[in-house]
Order: structure tokens, then sequence, then C-alpha cells
């Protein structure tokens, strides 16, 4: 299932994205933890995530990285 986007530290399959708050564009391979918008420190990001512009997104064995029980 691909979702609009996907919160920093996700599992994610390769693709491009961008940063739901500023708009940075990131593309690149599938990673085990998606890191935070380079911008972040630079000014306020409180959704702190990555919309999907193509690929699959977050990865269906991690979809929700925060969550203990996983």
């Amino acid at each position: 299932m691909q979702k609009d986007h996907v919160p920093y530290g996700s599992d994610i399959s390769a693709g491009s994205y961008a940063c739901v708050d500023c708009g940075r564009e990131y593309s690149g391979p599938s990673q085990k933890s998606m890191p935070p918008c380079p911008d972040f420190n630079n000014s306020p990001h409180p959704l702190k995530g990555w919309k999907v512009l193509s690929g699959q997104g977050d990865a269906v064995e991690d979809p929700y990285p925060d969550n203990a029980n996983k």
C-alpha cells in the first residue's frame, strides 16, 4: 500500500520524495531509515515527513517506525 507521505525514520523503497514541510526533494535507493530533511534545523518542520513523488514509499516491513510492537 502506498501512502501519501512517510515519517522520518521509516524504511522506504527506492524513489523520489519531497519534504512535506519545505518541499526539498530527495531521490535515492531503498533505505532502512529515511533521514530527516537537511533543512530541518533551518525552519519549522512540524509534519516531519516526506511526500512520495515516485516509488512505493514506506516499506511494507516497517510501516510505523515509532510503534514499539514491531
